[in-house]
Order: structure tokens, then sequence, then C-alpha cells
């Protein structure tokens, strides 16, 4: 219970106090010296006097002094405003230019990435090319190869249907006991690779 613990030791602490009553004990002490800086006082009237009236010239004169700085000051401030005012405008014409800068930095390194990007899609867009025209050609062979075989296949299948069906001695007969030239197999496109 650190909270409990601090409320204790601040409420048992007698530092506060002390000072408190260290600060009364000075204020007393000093009040029980004016009366006797008003006895000095009024015994020597004329001195007392004397230092009122030269302190009197003397706030006077520092009156004087901050008047006229015064002055100075308010018919200075019409130049300082226009002084600050062009300081003003200068800074912010630097703070323009600035943020032209990073505009342009900022626009620079937005052209850099996207001409990167489009090395990188233009890279990914030639090797898919050259993938499906690999998988394009594989196709074209091997659809090649299973049409040459249906039409070896169909030719075969015609030729025991034309014999089946056909009489032995008719004229069918004759061009079906001619031996059959071998077919050749459709050509292929040369692949493009």
């Amino acid at each position: 219970m650190p909270i409990t613990d601090d409320l204790k030791k601040t409420l048992t602490d007698p530092t506060p106090l002390y000072a408190l009553a260290g600060a009364g004990d000075l204020a007393y002490e000093k009040l029980r010296e004016v009366p006797g800086k008003v006895e000095e006082i009024t015994a020597d009237r004329k001195a007392a006097q004397e230092r009122a009236a030269a302190r009197l010239q003397e706030a006077q004169t520092r009156l004087a002094e901050a008047q006229t700085k015064v002055t100075e000051t308010v018919t200075t401030l019409p130049t300082d405003f226009k002084v600050l005012q062009e300081r003003a405008q200068g800074f912010a014409l630097q703070q323009v230019g600035r943020a032209a800068e990073l505009a342009v930095k900022a626009k620079e390194v937005y052209d850099e990435l996207a001409e990167r990007g489009k090395v990188v899609v233009d890279r990914g867009r030639r090797e898919t090319a050259k993938q499906i025209e690999e998988k394009g050609a594989t196709f074209e062979s091997k659809a090649s190869s299973v049409v040459d075989e249906a039409v070896v296949k169909a030719a075969d299948v015609a030729d025991g249907v034309a014999g089946a069906v056909a009489p032995e001695d008719g004229p069918a007969a004759k061009s079906a006991a001619k031996p059959r030239a071998a077919r050749k197999p459709a050509s292929s496109k040369p692949s493009a690779g």
C-alpha cells in the first residue's frame, strides 16, 4: 500500500511545519526592527527630507528616461514591424521553396518507384508469355501426335468396315485388294521457341 505509506509520511513529516514557523519568526524579527528605524527617521528629519528629495529627484530622472525610451521604442515600432514583416515574408518564401523542393523530390522518388514497378511487371509479363508459348508448343505437338494417331486408327477402321461390307468379286473388292499407301501424318507447325 504505497499510497497510504506516502500519506502517513506526509502527515507525520514535520518539515513543512518547521518552514512555516521559521518564516513567521523571521517576519517577527524584522517587525521588531521597524520601531527603531521609525525613531531613527523621525530624529533625523532633515537628513530624511534630503534623502527623500534625492530619491524623488532620482525617480523623476528615471521617469523622464523611461518616457524617452518608450517614445523612442514607439517611434521605431513601425520600422520594426516592417522589418518583421519582411523577415516573415522572406521566411514564408523560404518555406515555400523548401516545400517545392520536397515536392520535386517526392515526385522524383515516385517516378523512380513507378519505373521500377514497370520493369518488374514487364519482366513478369515476358516470363508469363514465354511460359504460355512453351505450354502452347507442347500442347500443339501433343495434339498433332494425337490427331495423327486418330487419323491412322480411323483409316484402319474404315478399311476394316469397307472389307466387311464389300463383296469379294466386285469393283470395291478390287480397290480393297490394292495395297494401301502409308498415310502421312498431319504436318505440324514449327514451334516458335
